[in-house]
């Protein structure tokens, strides 16, 4: 036989016991009719003539005949004690908190360093800062390259160029974390190997003005310019110019390439975003033209925990961040963030995104996703924070604005992060 638990026995005891009947149901045994008649049909008859029915009278009557009861409707037994479910102590008995539950991360509302950036370009569709997995960050200051260690916190100046050449314009670290394209004013595209501190060759004929943005995609270098093209260049071989993509009316200022490097994003200065995608039959033809945003485009930000999810964010006249899916080409949401969307980072770690912002407050935001709410501001600069790059473990973020670069640890500390994902295409360990 199938044994009970202690509460299922209980309550069968309970339905099986005879005496403990239902309290509200009077017990007819006893009950006396006789003298609930009476007191309904001649009771009052008693108190209109006092006189004819005394006290006395009364009284021995009521011996006589037995009805020196108060009760008309008797109730055989108490009723029956509740029963407790929990033991009366049970609030005071330890808990076990949720698997899931978190302790509540603490994000610094100030910058736990400052260096000085003087020389900083004041340009929006410029990409003048980039943190490599080496963990160096390299920043375009006019016409010269700097690079700042974030092991020892030491600085060397890697390139200048003369006027012709410059100012520089864009920097983006290949994924080896040695080498560096740099974009120049003049339409040329520098590689150098930051580790011997050595020029390596020239990109020439991709684009007929400035080069602003770049990003990497193993061994393809994709380069948009002012005139409004987006090349892949193959910086292995001579002849470098492989695809040549056609979009953009006005500058190209943003460029992100997925994690599977199968995708690639294009923002620019006509108000246009554009989804590239390698495996279709004409990779050179736009998969998805998205023309919601109503300003530049230059900040995008692939999601590192959900595919084909890309955020993007809009100029001055837009003050928006969007997001995509960039299968089917829909937009999911879209949130007013009240000022010049600059630049867009993920955290690797948490569903959470960060945003700088220009006029009027020049701040950070960081974003719960996908709700959207606020989660921390973060000011500090004086004028509009136009890049932002993320430490290779995910943690720090750098800021650059005006003549200041910031550093905000606002993703969590080291010691609390996950291990970072291996890289897509670290088969790749040398160019030649």
């Amino acid at each position: 036989m199938r044994s009970r638990c202690p509460l299922e026995e209980r309550l069968l005891q309970k339905r099986n016991s005879r005496e403990n009947l239902d309290r509200f149901i009077p017990n007819r045994s006893a009950m006396d009719f006789d003298f609930a008649h009476y007191m309904l049909t001649q009771g009052k008859k008693g108190k209109e003539n006092p006189s004819r029915y005394g006290r006395d009278y009364r009284k021995q009557l009521a011996e006589a005949m037995n009805m020196n009861r108060t009760r008309i409707l008797a109730f055989k037994n108490k009723p029956p004690a509740p029963v407790e479910l929990f033991p009366s102590n049970f609030s005071s008995l330890p808990q076990d908190k949720p698997a899931n539950h978190k302790p509540h991360r603490h994000i610094p509302q100030t910058s736990e360093r400052t260096l000085d950036a003087s020389d900083l370009i004041d340009d929006y569709y410029l990409n003048l800062l980039d943190w490599g997995s080496s963990n160096v960050i390299a920043i375009a200051l006019a016409n010269k390259v700097y690079l700042w260690d974030a092991t020892d916190c030491s600085t060397s100046e890697l390139a200048t160029f003369d006027v012709e050449r410059g100012p520089v314009t864009s920097v983006s670290w290949a994924i080896d974390g040695r080498h560096i394209a740099i974009g120049l004013d003049n339409s040329e595209v520098q590689l150098w190997d930051s580790t011997a501190n050595q020029y390596l060759r020239t990109l020439r004929g991709c684009h007929r003005s400035r080069v602003g943005s770049l990003a990497w995609n193993n061994h393809i270098l994709t380069t948009g310019g002012m005139d409004g093209r987006i090349v892949n260049n193959d910086v292995r071989i001579r002849s470098h110019i492989v695809e040549t993509y056609r979009g953009h009316e006005r500058e190209v200022c943003g460029l992100k390439w997925s994690a599977s490097g199968q995708q690639l994003a294009s923002g620019g200065n006509d108000n246009l975003l554009h989804i590239w995608d390698n495996r279709s039959v004409a990779p050179t033809q736009w998969l998805h033209r998205l023309e919601d945003h109503t300003a530049a485009v230059k900040a995008l930000a692939w999601c590192p925990f959900q595919r084909n999810l890309l955020a993007s964010g809009g100029g001055g006249n837009d003050r928006g961040i969007k997001f995509w899916n960039t299968h089917t080409g829909a937009c999911l949401n879209s949130v007013d963030t009240g000022s010049q969307v600059c630049a867009l980072l993920w955290n690797m770690n948490e569903r959470e995104l960060l945003s700088s912002h220009g006029f009027t407050r020049n701040q950070l935001t960081l974003w719960k996703y996908p709700s959207m709410v606020r989660i921390a501001e973060l000011t500090g600069h004086t004028s509009r924070v136009l890049h932002m790059a993320q430490s290779p473990n995910g943690c720090t973020v750098a800021s650059a604005a005006g003549e200041r670069l910031n550093f905000w640890n606002v993703f969590g500390d080291p010691e609390e992060v996950k291990p970072a994902p291996k890289e897509p295409f670290a088969h790749v360990n040398r160019i030649r």
